[in-house]
């Protein structure tokens, strides 16, 4: 079972920003008193001190009267502020950082950690620890269904600008897998049959891009009429580039939630996008950023992404009974096995094909299948983005 944090913001009431400024001033204040203290017991005495002993420390400086604030906030992010000097020295020790730093008071991002002990997740809210009142997060993203939250981390921004960040265990295993044929038509369509739409978002705003680039074209270079419309156009650029990543994660973590093997094919974007006449509608369609995501998201839950070879001929394998056809031009989109009599939509077909080379590369070992060089003859490409010699593909 793996972990990952999921980071929203929230709007503290009064009471609860005046309690965490309290409680991050009193972590600050802890880790850099047991700095201070090792620091002084490594120049003077040559003496290493440990985290238990720093744990003592703490209980005795809450017994200072002067000290008494330490009481007024939850004792775990004290007690989590000497576990990461611990790790920050002990880091210091491998080589891998420098020597621990003293945490500033007015500047950069102040945070304080909580474990299970320390707070109260109820019906989908959280409470912290001497808090009568749930934080108002604005939950942007859901969390895993069934996720329990293990670790919580509020912290505040230079900016002012409050956020929690949740640590939850990952989804347990799935039963499912799931074959994934890219295109053009449908961005994707699965081996369950199922076709996400293609959005098109750049051919949406295509008009609009054009009138703002022309209007930038006309305003002359350094003046700030051009600044806005240079604004404009970065702006609309925004825009399609937010759209296309919202569907594509959407896409992407429905694809690995529900689905503990996920297959795709091994796709040479660069080269496909030489293809002048579908260059603009592959970009737009952004494979490249879709197998990115499927990979890093499929490591965070546990999941297993296998690519299997570009020249597998996916669409003109009967995924039924196996016969190859000799050809299978691009218009047409559904066609009948000669040998068995079944029919097939293309790209369903494709998608069961590359599940099923999927199935055979896991059963061999191989995790991901190793590009081959390209054979002569052929364009390192798609097939379906090739020039069709009988007409192109519809977009």
């Amino acid at each position: 079972m793996l972990r990952r944090a999921f980071r929203y913001r929230f709007y503290p009431t009064p009471q609860q920003a005046e309690l965490l400024n309290r409680t991050f001033g009193c972590v600050r204040y802890v880790y850099n008193r047991a700095l201070a203290e090792r620091t002084r017991a490594w120049y003077t005495e040559q003496r290493r001190v440990t985290y238990a002993q720093t744990s003592a420390m703490l209980t005795e400086w809450k017994r200072d009267p002067e000290l008494a604030f330490l009481h007024e906030v939850s004792s775990v992010p004290l007690q989590q502020a000497l576990r990461h000097l611990q790790a920050a020295f002990t880091a210091f020790w491998d080589k891998r950082a420098g020597y621990p730093r003293f945490k500033a008071k007015k500047h950069g991002r102040q945070s304080a950690e909580f474990t299970r002990s320390a707070f109260r997740w109820r019906e989908g809210k959280l409470t912290l620890a001497k808090m009568s009142e749930p934080l108002d997060i604005r939950w942007s993203r859901p969390l895993p269904e069934g996720a329990e939250p293990t670790t919580v981390t509020v912290s505040r921004d230079a900016a002012g600008r409050w956020f929690v960040s949740i640590l939850v265990e990952t989804l347990p295993a799935s039963p499912h897998e799931v074959g994934v044929d890219a295109g053009l038509t449908a961005l994707v369509t699965l081996s369950t049959g199922e076709k996400v739409t293609n959005p098109r978002c750049e051919r949406r705003d295509r008009d609009r891009l054009a009138r703002a680039h022309r209007a930038l074209a006309r305003k002359q270079k350094g003046s700030k009429n051009r600044e806005k419309a240079r604004l404009k156009v970065a702006r609309i650029h925004a825009r399609i580039v937010d759209r296309r990543r919202d569907l594509l994660h959407q896409l992407t973590t429905r694809l690995v939630r529900e689905n503990q093997t996920v297959v795709i094919e091994d796709l040479s974007v660069r080269s496909m996008v030489k293809n002048g006449r579908l260059a603009r509608a592959i970009s737009d369609a952004a494979w490249r950023e879709l197998r990115a995501m499927l990979e890093y998201k499929c490591r965070w839950y546990g999941r297993h992404l296998v690519v299997v070879d570009r020249w597998l001929p996916s669409s003109k394998t009967c995924s039924a009974c196996g016969h190859l056809l000799d050809t299978l031009p691009l218009h047409v989109r559904k066609w009948t096995c000669p040998s068995c009599g079944a029919t097939h939509d293309r790209d369903v077909n494709a998608a069961r094909n590359i599940l099923a080379a999927g199935r055979a590369v896991t059963a061999c070992g191989d995790g991901v299948r190793p590009q081959r060089s390209t054979p002569s003859g052929q364009s390192s490409v798609k097939q379906e983005t090739q020039p069709a010699r009988v007409g192109l593909p519809r977009l």
